[in-house]
């Protein structure tokens, strides 16, 4: 087979059984969601690139290195979506939904990142996610945090995951810190990493969360962001935590969680397992509360998650694959007509029907056999001058016959 007829690296094929999975994580989201009042809302799968590129930063690795854009047809840039918030962000401007606030959106769908395929990580990823615009108080953080529990513990992969928890205080701390993590690692210049190197200029924060082992021999002594901390910061954190103490979530303080883009402010939270390898974050979010303004909107407060589909898929239990079907097993011209009627009565009634083709009685019995049906109804001409049809119970082998009036009355007992 052509090398070109193959999926693109860092993408992937979900067949029915990945498929199922997928389904279940975002069906379990979906229904969580409605409960807390979150609203599903779609935006596009690429945007103007300005959308990402202007609050992620030019000069982050996600804007010059992962994210996919183009010029299109029109001569505008555009970009596959890397991320959600700063879309949905962007819709809230652009339908003027500020006047609306406080807004509670879920969404999920597929992100695309220009990144080394792994485990747990493709280049066309899906996320489901949510969105809590226009809460400045610490109980948002305290709704979303518990949120994703409630996903998580639905999922029953709760008690296989860490909550870690930080907080990156108001833009007067984070500046103070910035400051101070400036200092310390430029004295160490010479030991970091090339790309760490790269940071220091432009966003430091992220040195703290290299895996690489010269930066991280130098994290156990680089100042923690708690010695700077404003007054107001101290008691929005103290707030985040009796929140989850008060709802008994567990957490682990990780001083060295970040966000390394100058628009989180205060609680940065991820679900980690160690189940998955590398990429153990399955489940991570925080408060944005300067991202609307840098997208040239009214200041306004955000708080919000994302959840890797495909991390949380490989950690469930194989979903079933649905209800077993009905096979129509029809002999004959007449009998072909027959089932076609047959097959769109039984299915608004709601049964699984499989009705194949072609092919003689022996051949239709192999492939009810081979799709795991349920029972076979076989229409022959002998049925059909008698007005009956021939049910056979593929897991007994029993046979009985019914009137084809009382057919659905008949298969109830198969409908599982």
């Amino acid at each position: 087979m052509s090398e070109r007829l193959q999926p693109v690296r860092g993408t992937q094929d979900l067949l029915p059984a990945a498929m199922r999975r997928h389904r279940a994580v975002v069906e379990a989201a979906r229904a969580v969601s409605l409960r807390f009042g979150y609203e599903e809302i779609a935006t596009p799968i690429f945007e103007f690139t300005e959308v990402f590129a202007r609050p992620i930063g030019e000069t982050t690795d996600i804007v010059m290195k992962e994210m996919y854009s183009f010029t299109d047809k029109g001569g505008d840039e555009v970009t596959l979506r890397p991320e959600n918030t700063a879309g949905v962000v962007r819709a809230v401007m652009s339908n003027g939904l500020t006047q609306s606030l406080p807004l509670r959106f879920f969404y999920q769908g597929p992100m695309f990142r220009y990144e080394r395929p792994q485990k747990g990580r493709f280049r066309q990823f899906h996320q489901i996610g949510i969105e809590l615009v226009g809460v400045k108080e610490p109980a948002g953080d305290v709704e979303t945090i518990a949120l994703g529990a409630e996903v998580l513990t639905a999922l029953g992969v709760l008690k296989r995951v860490e909550l870690q928890l930080n907080t990156l205080g108001d833009q007067a701390s984070r500046q103070t810190y910035r400051g101070a993590l400036v200092k310390y690692f430029t004295q160490h210049a010479h030991k970091l990493s090339e790309e760490s190197r790269k940071r220091l200029e432009r966003n430091p924060l992220r040195i703290l969360d290299s895996k690489d082992e010269r930066d991280m021999a130098l994290h156990a002594d680089a100042p923690h962001f708690d010695q700077f901390l404003t007054p107001d910061s101290r008691d929005f954190f103290a707030r985040v935590r009796a929140g989850l103490d008060a709802l008994g979530i567990s957490y682990k303080i990780n001083p060295r969680l970040v966000r390394g883009l100058d628009y989180y402010t205060h609680t940065a939270f991820e679900f980690v397992t160690t189940e998955l390898g590398a990429q153990g974050a399955v489940l991570a979010g925080g408060r944005y509360d300067g991202l609307m303004g840098v997208m040239g909107g009214p200041e306004t407060a955000g708080v919000g998650w994302a959840g890797g589909i495909e991390r949380l898929a490989l950690m469930i239990d194989e979903p079933p694959s649905g209800p077993r079907a009905i096979a129509l097993v029809p002999i004959g011209e007449e009998g072909e007509k027959r089932a076609l009627v047959l097959a769109r009565e039984l299915r608004r009634a709601g049964f699984a029907v499989d009705l194949a083709y072609s092919g003689n009685l022996q051949k239709r019995m192999r492939r009810a056999d081979k799709i795991k049906a349920r029972a076979a109804v076989i229409i022959g001409e002998d049925e059909l001058k008698r007005g009956i049809a021939t049910i056979r119970d593929l897991d007994s082998g029993t046979q009985t016959e019914a009137p084809l009036p009382a057919l659905k009355d008949r298969l109830s007992a198969f409908k599982t």
